[in-house]
């Protein structure tokens, strides 16, 4: 929704932003770790990416960290570890009502979104003569589902249990698990990440494989007991080995940071990342989807005031319960 009361703080945005900025700049961490996933994966390349145009941006030093994913990230950045994370919002949502796996009991209210990210899509890869080219071919499998505490470790288990599957997980990072498949130490390895997953790239990239998801009709026997997932599509452009459009199941993603991070610097987080759509693209294919208008995929963390600030200039209203 368009704010005309804005147009005039846009004219002269340039002069306000810089002196807002460097009147608080001071408080400004010099260095500030981003939580993201394992070597191999979406959030590691994505997180990598905009930690450098925040570098950039800022003068503060932004690193990417190696983590087990969103639920160890909601965690790092509750606890004040880490200063910014990166989530899914369906092991955000357990956090934040005291439900996380690795904080039991703890409500993980100090967390604040600061802007969309992507779709993670629920993939799976396997080796084209496994003869496992469908969901239902992994009955009776050893696959890996991502590192632990991950969001395929959160899902793909409980998935497979709705469909009567009996399937066997192991968890290791995506790089790993990917080679573990190319070996022979595993079936298929089943990941959620955003398209295209580079260790799925790099495995079709030296032998053939088959890369599939869960089909419509596997759909319609779990999706209303899961209402944060909802039906998606893997691009046959993705991967050389699709022939064709998949379907696929999908959970949005957003950059999460502490509430008492300072307000100048998430804005200018924020602003780095929504005004720079080409070269987040540059960075990984997935941001195509890292657009200021899909903040409307948020529905319960609520937004940083910097994030807030911004939006609110560039004409998108926050609802008035997602503002801190």
């Amino acid at each position: 929704m368009k704010l005309s009361n804005l147009a005039v703080v846009a004219l002269c945005s340039g002069v306000a932003v810089s002196a807002f900025a460097e009147a608080d700049r001071d408080n400004w961490p010099r260095s500030l770790t981003i939580g993201t996933g394992s070597q191999g994966a979406t959030y590691y390349i994505y997180g990598s990416g905009w930690g450098n145009l925040a570098s950039e941006a800022t003068g503060s030093s932004f690193g990417a960290e190696v983590t087990g994913g969103p639920v160890q990230n909601v965690t790092l950045v509750q606890m004040g570890e880490h200063e910014f994370g990166m989530v899914t919002m369906g092991p955000a949502y357990e956090a934040w009502q005291g439900n996380s796996e690795l904080a039991p009991g703890i409500e993980h209210t100090d967390i604040r979104a600061v802007f969309p990210m992507y779709q993670t899509a629920l993939q799976v890869i396997s080796l084209s003569g496994s003869g496992i080219s469908s969901i239902s071919d992994l009955d009776g499998k050893t696959v890996g589902v991502g590192p632990a505490g991950g969001t395929g470790d959160m899902y793909y288990p409980q998935l497979f249990e709705k469909l009567g599957l009996n399937v066997r997980t192991r968890n290791g990072g995506a790089a790993d698990q990917a080679s573990q498949v190319q070996d022979g130490l595993l079936d298929a390895f089943a990941f959620a990440a955003g398209i295209p997953v580079s260790a799925f790239s790099q495995l079709e990239a030296q032998v053939d494989v088959n890369i599939f998801s869960f089909s419509e009709q596997e759909m319609e026997q779990f999706l209303d007991d899961f209402p944060e997932l909802s039906p998606a599509t893997i691009p046959a452009s993705a991967y050389s080995s699709l022939d064709e459009d998949a379907s696929a199941i999908s959970l949005w993603n957003f950059a999460i940071t502490h509430k008492d991070m300072p307000e100048s610097l998430v804005y200018e987080v924020t602003k780095t990342v929504m005004e720079n759509h080409e070269r987040m693209i540059q960075v990984h294919g997935s941001a195509r989807e890292t657009m200021p208008e899909n903040f409307v995929h948020n529905t319960f963390i609520p937004w940083h005031p910097g994030a807030v600030r911004w939006f609110e200039e560039n004409g998108y209203e926050i609802p008035a319960d997602l503002r801190d």
